[in-house]
């Protein structure tokens, strides 16, 4: 399976250099910081990333202008002019309702044009991606990234930055990398293109993706937060955020299997379904969420309000344990009970859930929301779509001892979350009711 080089003239006159390979939906990858179609296709492992994309997709790939094999003599890098050149290709290569995967820097341009084209794109996929480019974090990163480029472009410079790419990347493959980067730009074009896409802010047009969005993320990215992947999916209504273990920033490289199962099973329409029947046996996390002052918001607000604030707890809920794979076992009325197999998802779904909350408070002139959630580990009975015993109840149980905000959890569970970068506060030993021994409690920060 051999990609298939063309050019597509710009607005301005451009030449853009587009790839093809494979058949099927259209999927257009849309590049991050500076790409080489050629080169990137004579790397054994980013080539074979990108044919099994294609081995049920018509896969599309381009170089951005003033990068790769496109044209390098640009006035302008600017991300309007980026959209439009996305736009061009789209209209030159006939492509029907395409889905598009922004990666790093390709990612704000995705989301404005799945905004302004709602019709026109099928999927939306995130990948190792930021909303908002001109935090103290970015400008910094950028201002060093700028200054080793003007010292060393292509040599000392381009191995520094790649310690951020692509951490531990063994010497001798340094070499190859730095040459890639004198290939695929100047060094005025790479500063160029980065400074121009990182003073981007597509934060408020999030709200506004009405496209099936997937965003993924690996947790150790230097390059591109974590942080920012989960507030991304936060923010888009609806949107699936799939975590992803490991630290390489590189959309092709690292362990791309988990990348490439969530990319297909999204493509293919399988989005990871709710559990009603929990069946499961063994160790499970148990995950309990309340409504606080639930009684008091009806007696304030009145039947009809008090369920609407119900309504927006369920939809934050049943999408993060959509998100994060969690079984929801039932509703308790002011709450939802959830089960998973893992605890570190366990809590990254509480801390997705209090995070949603949060921004739906700051956004919303309603009642404030507040999400009380306890969290246990255990191996309860499981019978009748339900699930028992002394496990389910400690769990509710210190869901009940937490205050609204909060992520209270088990030592139980902090122990089977060791090893994760998850940060733990010891709230000391705690009286819960119904149980005769103190129980050792932490608080999870949900940001």
């Amino acid at each position: 399976m051999q990609q298939q080089i063309r050019f597509v003239k710009s607005p301005d006159g451009i030449n853009l250099a587009v790839a093809t390979v494979g058949s099927g939906p259209p999927l257009i990858i849309i590049p991050g910081w500076i790409s080489h179609l050629e080169l990137e296709w004579g790397f054994p492992a980013s080539r074979d990333f990108f044919q099994r994309l294609a081995e049920s997709h018509l896969l599309v790939r381009y170089d951005k202008r003033g990068t790769g094999l496109s044209d390098r003599d640009v006035s302008d890098y600017s991300p309007e002019a980026n959209l439009r050149d996305l736009e061009v290709i789209i209209q030159a290569l006939g492509l029907r309702r395409p889905a598009l995967l922004g990666y790093s820097q390709g990612g704000p341009i995705a989301i404005a044009y799945a905004v302004q084209n709602p019709e026109n794109v099928s999927h939306l996929l995130l990948y190792g991606c930021y909303h908002d480019g001109t935090t103290a974090y970015f400008r910094d990163l950028i201002e060093g990234f700028v200054a080793l480029i003007k010292a060393d472009w292509g040599g000392y410079g381009a191995t520094a930055m790649m310690e951020m790419f692509i951490p531990g990347l063994p010497p001798e493959a340094r070499q190859g990398f730095a040459e890639f980067q004198r290939q695929a730009a100047s060094a005025d074009g790479a500063i160029a293109t980065l400074t121009s896409f990182f003073e981007f802010v597509a934060t408020d047009l999030l709200p506004q993706v009405t496209t099936p969005t997937l965003v993924l993320h690996r947790r150790g990215d230097k390059t591109c937060p974590f942080q920012q992947g989960r507030e991304i999916a936060a923010r888009i209504p609806g949107a699936r955020f799939v975590p992803l273990e490991g630290d390489i920033h590189v959309l092709a490289l690292g362990d791309v299997e988990p990348l490439i199962k969530a990319i297909r099973e999204f493509l293919a329409g399988g989005e990871l379904p709710l559990s009603t029947a929990v069946v499961r046996e063994g160790l499970q996390t148990i995950v309990f969420t309340d409504i606080g002052s639930s009684t008091e918001l009806t007696q304030r607000l009145g039947d009809e309000a008090a369920q609407e604030i119900v309504r927006t707890h369920n939809e934050i809920v049943r999408t993060a344990l959509r998100n994060y794979g969690g079984a929801e076992v039932k509703h308790t009325g002011d709450g939802i009970m959830a089960s998973f197999p893992s605890a570190s998802r366990a809590i990254s779904c509480a801390a997705a859930i209090q995070q949603a909350v949060g921004l739906r408070n700051q956004e919303s002139s309603d009642a404030v929301l507040g999400i009380r959630i306890g969290l246990n580990a255990g191996e309860p009975v499981a019978e009748e779509g339900d699930i028992f015993g002394t496990a389910v109840q400690m769990a509710r149980r210190i869901c009940d001892h937490a205050q609204p905000g909060q992520i209270m959890v088990s030592d139980v569970v902090r122990q089977l979350a060791a090893g994760k970068g998850i940060q733990f506060s010891d709230h000391g030993d705690a009286q819960l009711k119904g149980f005769a021994q103190p129980v050792r409690l932490y608080e999870v920060p949900s940001l």
